[in-house]
């Protein structure tokens, strides 16, 4: 049997080569042991010269925490993305080049002639307004508020048109 001392509480022997979290010879480690030069063990204070936390790092050192990254383009704006130049609506959509309000005013006051849908890309719809003059102004009157009032419409191609 070993020592006592030399035990854990699990009663296996310690074996301080195999500790993964022993200090190795050679590391860094807290002021006044020896060891390679370098940053001192947390807690313990920062060696004069160098910068805190939060400063700016020194050339060639890396940095770490957050990047500086530049601020996402206006709601509307060019994002650079062909496929949504627009950018995209919180669930991900890409947003229309066709707004909402221009789409229901034009359905509200034009839409015996379906001008309200050939202007969000609904050829079919505007056709059958075109043909029914807006259905004797029902569709067209009911076509333009769900326009203005629905959360999302959406042009010929899916995208949600713009507020």
């Amino acid at each position: 049997m070993s020592d006592p001392s030399q035990q854990n509480p699990y009663g296996q022997p310690q074996q301080p080569q195999n500790n993964p979290y022993a200090q190795q010879p050679g590391q860094p480690g807290q002021p006044g042991q020896p060891g390679q030069p370098g940053q001192p063990a947390y807690g313990y204070p920062q060696q004069p010269g160098q910068p805190g936390y939060g400063y700016p790092q020194q050339p060639g050192q890396p940095e770490y925490g957050y990047q500086q990254q530049t601020p996402p383009p206006a709601p509307g704006g060019y994002t650079g993305d062909p496929n949504a130049p627009y950018g995209y609506d919180p669930y991900g959509r890409p947003y229309s080049d066709k707004s909402k309000v221009v789409a229901g005013v034009l359905s509200l006051f034009l839409g015996g002639f379906g001008i309200g849908r050939f202007y969000t890309g609904h050829t079919g719809l505007a056709l059958g307004q075109l043909f029914t003059c807006g259905g004797c102004g029902i569709w067209s009157l009911i076509d333009g508020i769900m326009l203005l009032t629905q959360d999302s419409p959406t042009d010929a191609q899916g995208r949600v048109l713009r507020s």
